[in-house]
């Protein structure tokens, strides 16, 4: 039982529900059944309104908005690089998300699934550090981003006795827009400025960015998922259908 783990936990962080409606939506969802890739899939975009309550029975908090205390990404050597580090992070925008593709892998306890958010929003805190040619930086303030046609895919894997490990790869964005204070030190002017260029011309850096993304946002989700569903009994809800003798 511990293979069908790692799809109930896809079941919920993608959409939330409460217990009658995922009995509803996933009763006819057998992993030993052809056709169970289409059956979640179809489910969990029946239920994605549920996705902001959350299952109080379970002691399991929503996750549209969900909240970060820190993540944080390197770059570089510590003479030549740089540490970003995000606090009190706040992302929404998950309950109006569409699951466009679900693979399952239950033997390898792993599932691969894609998502399309017609618009995603985080904002929090920010410290930067840099080091360059024997120079450094430090700097903070807040942040504001927002994502507009988001594409993501996620794949999650739950080995039996092992955390969860959730790796997320932005593929498409059609447009974005990010506002950070401090950036220039608190010369608004020029930081007004440096705004304007930012989200006018966030394509060609977007190359360099999404690396960063990827893995601030996958670090923050292997976290709170596996805090969350630590001790969820999954057992009693992913369930093989019986073979008749």
């Amino acid at each position: 039982m511990e293979q069908c783990v790692i799809v109930f936990i896809v079941i919920f962080i993608s959409c939330g529900f409460s217990s009658a409606d995922f009995d509803d939506h996933f009763k006819n969802c057998h992993p030993n059944v052809a056709g169970f890739d289409v059956c979640v899939r179809e489910g969990l975009n029946a239920i994605r309104p549920y996705f902001k309550t959350g299952l109080p029975q379970y002691n399991v908090k929503p996750f549209d908005p969900f909240f970060a205390r820190e993540i944080s990404v390197q770059r570089g050597t510590s003479n030549f690089g740089f540490t970003l580090i995000l606090k009190n992070v706040t992302e929404s925008g998950w309950a109006n998300s569409k699951v466009i593709k679900f693979v399952s892998d239950i033997p390898n306890y792993k599932v691969v699934y894609s998502q399309s958010f017609p618009e995603k929003l985080l904002f929090g805190d920010y410290e930067f550090f840099g080091r360059f040619f024997g120079s450094s930086i430090r700097n903070k303030g807040k942040f504001t981003l927002t994502l507009y046609d988001l594409i993501q895919t996620t794949t999650i894997t739950k080995p039996p006795g092992q955390k969860i490990k959730v790796n997320v790869n932005v593929q498409t964005i059609r447009d974005l827009k990010l506002h950070i204070t401090n950036l220039l030190f608190g010369r608004r002017l020029l930081e007004s400025i440096l705004d304007r260029i930012i989200n006018s011309t966030w394509q060609p850096g977007f190359v360099v960015t999404r690396g960063i993304i990827n893995e601030l946002v996958s670090t923050a989700f292997s976290d709170i998922f596996d805090q969350a569903f630590e001790n969820f009994p999954f057992q009693k809800i992913i369930k093989p259908k019986p073979i008749r003798s």
